[in-house]
């Protein structure tokens, strides 16, 4: 029997210590649902309690969705994990890198599929580039392949395949696989991700009844303690028919938790449906980096010693100072909501709250939410 008493006790106590308002924990072990618990309030006046249905803007937990279905299309033999970016984009055909004095000089590696997975493109996240501008003011409905198209104009920061960036790619990976697909990228991950998980309520464009059940975001202002009304959709959405692999799906915790066990489950959901096989979760959550990409990982993530990454997700090399099981794999998004698959021991794990600019939330309250998780199911099992 499991005793979750210390994981309630946590997420009850979240908006006193760290100002999270809404608050919500799904687990999942073995395909059953061992534990379920919200709290707080979806607004910031603390009138409108969690119902646990809420839509939230998950940010860069969009991800996990993109590599998914990239892997299903490398499965299917639409897509193979080394051909060049330029196949499906032409306009990355001739791309050019930043010097140190500000020029620029023409690329000599080429940009794979496997570099827009492994954030080893060079790209950046200035979606306000010229280049961007000019494409919307000729058409402000311009869809995924032309604005990505567009940041293919600017230099790279450094020779494909080289170092670790995060950045854009996954956005350029969605334009990939819709190209190579010959399907708009949300028909694409909806026919082969979303609907044979009966994820119903995961999507670029979310209808008037799902905008009804949105999470509202805020903005921490660290500086005045204090969060600021942002709406309910990320303040990045270039135009009405873009869709950011990297960034742009709204989800519930119901339902990216289907996604997060069907990877714990080696491919395969609690329905039964097969959306990747064994192989592709394994290759999907195989390390990428060299010595040098890992430094630039933890250079950029210092709160994630003990991982690497691999093919969109990080994963857990070392366990020391975890209570959390080796092996386990995911990501996160900038408002908190954070996505972990453990397959070895058929876990998976779903965090969802609605406040970007929380450093408190990277640095403490996931991974303390991820190694009490696991003390309680350590615990279950002993008694």
């Amino acid at each position: 029997m499991y005793h979750f008493e210390p994981l309630t006790a946590y997420i009850d106590h979240l908006h006193a210590n760290f100002l999270i308002p809404a608050a919500d924990v799904m687990i999942i072990q073995d395909g059953e649902t061992v534990y379920r618990h919200f709290a707080g309030t979806s607004d910031l006046e603390g009138k409108v309690p969690m119902t646990g249905k809420e839509m939230y803007a998950i940010y860069s937990a969009t991800k996990v969705s993109t590599i998914a279905a990239a892997m299903r299309l490398i499965e299917d033999g639409g897509l193979a994990l080394d051909d060049p970016v330029e196949k499906y984009l032409p306009a990355y055909g001739k791309l050019t890198i930043k010097n140190n004095d500000g020029t620029s000089r023409p690329a000599k590696n080429v940009l794979t599929v496997r570099h827009l997975m492994s954030m080893q493109g060079g790209l950046d996240y200035d979606t306000k580039r010229g280049d961007v501008k000019k494409v919307l003011r000729k058409n402000p409905e311009a869809g995924t392949v032309d604005i990505v198209s567009a940041y293919a104009k600017g230099p790279l920061a450094f020779e494909p395949g080289t170092r670790y960036k995060y950045s854009l790619c996954h956005d350029v990976l969605a334009a990939v696989v819709e190209k190579a697909s010959g399907m708009r990228y949300s028909d694409y991950l909806t026919e082969k991700i979303l609907a044979p998980l009966g994820m119903k309520n995961t999507t670029f464009h979310p209808t008037e009844e799902q905008d009804a059940l949105a999470c509202r975001l805020f903005m921490k202002n660290d500086a005045q303690d204090k969060l600021i009304d942002c709406g309910i959709y990320p303040e990045n959405t270039l135009s009405p028919n873009y869709e950011s692999g990297g960034g742009g799906l709204m989800s519930t915790v119901e339902d990216y938790a289907e996604l997060a066990y069907a990877l714990a489950n080696f491919g395969c959901g609690r329905n039964g449906a097969e959306i990747l096989s064994p192989e592709s979760v394994e290759l999907m959550r195989t390390p990428q980096l060299r010595e040098l990409q890992q430094a630039d990982f933890l250079a950029t993530y210092p709160y994630m010693r003990g991982y690497t990454y691999c093919l969109g997700v990080r994963r857990l090399m070392n366990t020391e100072g975890t209570l959390s099981a080796k092996g386990h794999f995911g990501w996160d998004g900038a408002a908190g909501f954070y996505v972990l698959s453990d397959p070895e021991n058929g876990i998976a794990v779903i965090y969802a709250q609605n406040v970007l600019n929380s450093r408190d939330t990277f640095f403490l309250i996931q991974k303390q939410i991820r190694d009490l998780a696991y003390f309680c199911l350590q615990e279950g099992e002993v008694n």
